[in-house]
């Protein structure tokens, strides 16, 4: 499906939330006024009220904002809790019975696990962990496929205090040793292997390779056998987990750890040099992660909500390990890929086990989109009531096929802005509540002081003019550090407007109604003769074409306009010999100045079967700067999905 659209930036068409939604919606239009009336007149109060009504404390806290050491601030100081308590101990009176987590393998194999399930298991190995001299404050390394046992790891480490991070399963052992090394972990949990794509996924082996580079901190591995292949098992340093879990006890004291008690480290890649160990606190981030489910995904009791991201993710922590967890939640938790056997198992899972609120990344909405609409069609996805994007902005074509296709032009549509630093949702609309437009995240949330400032930190009101995405306000979600480094942290984040504002690193535009529309990274902004163009508003053109299915583009300098742009292009069919085509090329050109303007014109556009990505959906744009310069790649490429995709578009195949 096509439209002749402007540009993102002139998007202007409404949808209203279905009616029927609306009527049942969890929060009416009065209830979402009351929110934002409460945080606009006690910030600090607001927070405080919603954590003691939404957390269980173990000791209640009298302090909600430390605010004496910006930017490192820090909510519920003197507070206590568990996160893994709050995620299963308060549901087994109410909810024991009720399904938790609800797994299908790409082999088809399904599992439940009801909330008493997930209590016994987290115990038996959060004292499987003690027993190997896992303690309070310890780092764990999780590198496993994307299996119930990898959110029971995560559960387990919460219990006794230990600090867990999450390695995605795809990662090479290099980026996995660097990890462990930076954190310096004490333990990985992993697997022998997994499945994804129809081919094994051997996690135990990355283990071996990254631990024989050299992890003078780590004393333990444990093993989850998942997929029976052979594995080398090294005496004294490797157990497998259910050997390390016969003889421990089913119930495991929750340990009573202060409200910033570091949750976990995530590490997310730089454009170059070292990845930056985020680090996220015990109450601050659950509150948010709690909240967040609640507002945005309208969650009630009878829903079946599926999250599709990898724990290796901050969407998975959030959506899959954490919020639905602590909201007592139904989930579906898909090991495999989305093509398997073909483009219609996302679909099928829907169809199959009764799938109400569907979230997912907009880089896999526009690859089954250009499957073709039988997909969908074969399938009765009729349980769903609520569809969610996340991880990068989403194109108004995409966001019109989703819409349409998949839910109907009856779900509707919550696109999230967020981000690994903040935690938890921040930008979004609430659904039943807010008019949608395609391609905008909407407005902030209750307690969420975004904005879109210039460069001396003013707030932006021409609705034609873009600016610095901040938020001006602490958070209880937001990032505390970057593990061991406080100053990278401050030179990251803060780094202008005297380090008043927390710096997104996006840039963005707010319109007449005062909706936020994503253009794309600081970094992506292209700067055509004095005119700064966002990526995304090209690309959006670019994808409502007919026969465009993806799109990226990247600055290149410019004799005469200083930036040009040249466009990388995925199209419905097959790519062009050599991945040039001079007259759909021309065709293309022409269509973006009609869309957009003679300005906003592609240099160069190079058509490839698909865009470099990382394993979680992300364009690695630096690499298509690289390429359209022609210059050498460089930096990190650990975390691409594809390698051989680079070669393509350089056209050496």
């Amino acid at each position: 499906m096509a439209e002749n659209l402007e540009s993102v930036l002139k998007e202007n068409r409404v949808f209203e939330p279905d009616p029927a939604f609306a009527r049942a919606a969890r929060i009416q239009p009065a209830d979402l006024e009351e929110l934002y009336r409460r945080a606009e007149a006690d910030h600090e109060g607001f927070w405080a009220e919603l954590a003691r009504s939404e957390l269980d404390w173990q000791k209640p806290f009298t302090q909600t904002l430390d605010s004496s050491d910006p930017p490192f601030f820090q909510w519920f100081t003197d507070g206590e809790l568990n996160v893994s308590a709050n995620c299963l101990d308060r549901h087994l009176d109410t909810r024991g019975d009720k399904t938790a987590i609800l797994f299908e393998g790409e082999n088809g194999d399904v599992h439940r696990y009801t909330y008493r399930d997930m209590y016994r298991e987290v115990c038996l190995f959060a004292n499987a962990l003690k027993a190997k001299g896992v303690e309070h404050g310890d780092r764990v390394i999780i590198y496993m496929p994307m299996i119930p046992q990898a959110v029971i790891a995560m559960q387990a480490c919460a219990r006794i205090g230990a600090i867990h991070s999450v390695v995605f399963g795809g990662f090479s052992a290099d980026a996995l040793r660097d990890r462990i090394n930076d954190s310096q972990a004490k333990a990985v949990v992993t697997a022998d292997g997994g499945t994804r794509g129809g081919k094994l996924q051997a996690t135990k082996k990355g283990v071996d390779d990254a631990l024989a580079g050299g992890c003078e901190s780590l004393e333990t591995v444990f093993v989850y056998q998942r997929t029976g292949n052979d594995v080398d098992m090294q005496s004294g340093r490797d157990v497998w987990w259910h050997d390390a879990v016969a003889d421990q006890p089913e119930e495991c004291e929750p340990a009573r750890v202060n409200a910033e008690h570091p949750l976990f480290l995530l590490y997310t890649s730089g454009s170059t040099g070292k990845p930056k160990g985020i680090q996220h606190a015990s109450a601050g981030y659950l509150l948010n992660a709690v909240c967040t489910t609640k507002w945005v995904f309208d969650i009630q009791d009878e829903d079946v909500f599926w999250c599709t991201a990898d724990v290796g993710w901050v969407t998975g922590h959030t959506y899959v390990a954490y919020g639905p967890m602590a909201c007592g939640a139904t989930q579906i938790i898909y090991e495999g890929a989305p093509t398997v056997p073909d483009g219609g198992r996302f679909w099928k899972i829907c169809q199959d086990h009764g799938v109400t609120i569907f979230y997912t990344a907009p880089t896999a909405i526009r690859a089954l989109m250009k499957l073709g609409d039988e997909f969908p069609q074969s399938y009765d996805l009729s349980s769903l009531r609520l569809l969610g994007t996340v991880g990068e902005p989403i194109n108004p074509e995409a966001w019109m096929w989703y819409y349409s296709v998949i839910g109907g032009e009856r779900c509707p549509i919550v696109d999230t802005w967020w981000q690994t630093e903040t935690g938890a949702h921040m930008i979004a609309p609430l659904p039943g509540v807010t008019t949608m437009k395609p391609g905008s995240c909407t407005r902030p949330l209750p307690g969420i002081a975004a904005d879109v400032v210039d460069e001396d930190g003013n707030s932006i009101t021409n609705p034609e003019q873009g600016g610095y995405l901040v938020v001006k306000k602490p958070w209880p979600s937001m990032l505390r550090t970057i593990w061991q480094n406080p100053q990278r942290y401050k030179d990251t984040y803060w780094p202008m407007f005297d380090g008043r504002f927390y710096l997104a690193g996006d840039s963005a535009h707010k319109d007449d109604d005062g909706y936020f529309w994503i253009m794309g990274r600081i970094d992506d902004v292209v700067n055509v003769s004095g005119h700064r163009l966002g990526t995304m508003e090209v690309e959006s053109a670019l994808v409502a074409h007919p026969q465009v299915a993806e799109s990226a583009v990247v600055g290149i300098p410019h004799d005469v306009k200083g930036e040009g742009i040249f466009a990388f292009v995925v199209l419905k069919g097959e790519r062009p010999e050599g991945g040039i085509d001079e007259a759909l090329s021309k065709e293309l050109t022409d269509w973006v100045a009609k869309q957009i303007g003679p300005i906003a014109k592609p240099e160069a556009i190079r058509f490839a079967d698909n865009l470099p990505k990382t394993r979680s959906g992300k364009i690695m744009r630096r690499l298509l700067r690289s390429v359209a310069k022609g210059d050498e790649i460089e930096g990190d490429t650990s975390t691409l999905e594809n390698p051989a995709i680079i070669d393509q578009l350089q056209g050496k195949i």
